[in-house]
């Protein structure tokens, strides 16, 4: 019997895309989170506000490194407008759910400004890299 390798060409694949994804990941959210807590203790800016401008950086930072590199060699690159309007969608959901844990934990239970870091960075890119996986960079 030969032996089977332990994980299969596409599991490695998945495994490399997970790895890049969150890489690429944890830079776009030291972007995001650099620009809220700057824009909140510097200027005292609301937390949402802040949350928001924060997005829009990190957005635009992981569509170009997500498309030339975490998905590298997934899927089509025609259709670029499509996966344009995809990939907002994708990010206009995560950046409600992560609204979300910035009003739940900050202005809603008066948490500190870092409270929502741990499901912004452990809850949300799983969610994420799902969608971008399978509708976006399909």
């Amino acid at each position: 019997m030969a032996d089977t390798p332990f994980l299969s060409r596409e599991r490695m694949a998945l495994l490399g895309q997970l790895i890049r994804y969150a890489i690429t990941g944890v830079l776009a959210s030291i972007v995001n989170i650099g620009i809220y807590h700057a824009l909140v203790r510097l200027t005292g800016m609301d937390p949402n506000l802040a949350w928001t401008c924060g997005f829009v950086g990190a957005a635009a930072t992981g569509y170009v490194i997500h498309g030339q590199w975490s998905f590298k060699g997934h899927g089509g690159r025609d259709r670029q407008a499509m996966r344009i309007a995809r990939f907002a969608i994708v990010s206009l959901i995560s950046f409600a759910l992560n609204s979300l844990w910035v009003w739940l934990l900050v202005q809603h239970m008066d948490l500190p400004i870092w409270a929502p870091y741990p499901p912004v960075l452990c809850v949300t890119p799983l969610l994420v890299f799902w969608l971008n996986r399978q509708w976006v960079f399909e």
